[in-house]
């Protein structure tokens, strides 16, 4: 039987327990934090720093080295004319290529009816292919049986 004092010391390790557990155990993901797995090629330098423009714009990133890049693209449905270095994926959306942060943003929050987004190529001064006179480049949204120009950038600033 407890008495007066181990009743006290029950409650109180039950009050600590609980306070270490807020304070040290951080949520899963808020909804504002997006998690994108990224699956590229170990020895491509501008995946890693596409990488690190989404994570200065919220985004948790994991990285997938893979020496069969073309194999998730074909898994994933990226068309081949679309197909860059790596392939991502978020909230059931594909990302090829060097996509913006801003336009990922605004397909997780518009949530279309498509397969992903894709910028074809490498432009200069797309997130991750910066240095050189930045070009203008689509982002292209994409499914099965439909395509069009989601958004235009040059660099990172929107037209």
């Amino acid at each position: 039987m407890l008495n007066d004092f181990d009743a006290s010391l029950t409650r109180r390790s039950a009050i600590v327990s609980a306070a270490a557990f807020l304070l040290f155990v951080r949520p899963s993901h808020s909804a504002e934090e997006q998690v994108v797995t990224v699956h590229k090629d170990l020895r491509c330098g501008c995946c890693s720093i596409w990488m690190q423009h989404l994570q200065k714009n919220g985004f948790v990133t994991k990285a997938v080295d893979t020496n069969y890049v073309d194999a998730v693209k074909l898994r994933f449905g990226v068309p081949a004319d679309l197909a860059t270095c790596h392939t991502a994926e978020v909230a059931g959306y594909v990302i090829e290529g060097h996509v913006p942060a801003i336009a990922i943003k605004r397909l997780l929050a518009e949530k279309p009816n498509a397969t992903g987004l894709a910028v074809a190529g490498m432009p200069v001064g797309s997130p991750g292919m910066e240095g050189g006179t930045p070009v203008p480049y689509d982002v292209v949204l994409f499914g099965p049986s439909q395509r069009r120009i989601y958004m235009r950038f040059i660099g990172e600033r929107q037209l």
